[in-house]
Order: C-alpha cells, then structure tokens, then sequence
C-alpha cells in the first residue's frame, strides 16, 4: 500500500482563487488517487489506471 502523505498532489486546471469545487489528482503507481483539496486529509478515492479513464469518460458525459 502506498502512503498517501507522501504522493504529490496537483490541483485541476479549473481551480480559481475564490474557493470553489476542486480536486487534486496524484499518479501512484498503477493508480490514480483523488481526493477533495478543501479535505486533504480526507477520504481518498483509488482507481486502477482503466477504471479512472473509465470514470472520467463517464463524466465527461
């Protein structure tokens, strides 16, 4: 298991300066971690790397 506190996080592009919805992506090995960057000590969501283009491609929608 990877530990999270020890992955580099980045914050989406839509991120703006007054406060609103973000997250924060960080690549670990054979998986993609997102987590809510107003909560990083919060609850994590793991996917393998097929899930995760899964998942955004059901979102995109």
């Amino acid at each position: 298991m990877v530990n999270m506190a020890k992955v580099v996080w980045r914050k989406s592009s839509y991120t703006t300066s007054n406060g609103g919805d973000c997250v924060e992506l960080a690549s670990v090995p054979g998986t993609v971690a997102v987590r809510d960057s107003k909560d990083p000590d919060g609850p994590k969501l793991v996917f393998g790397r097929r899930a995760f283009t899964s998942f955004l491609t059901g979102i995109k929608r």
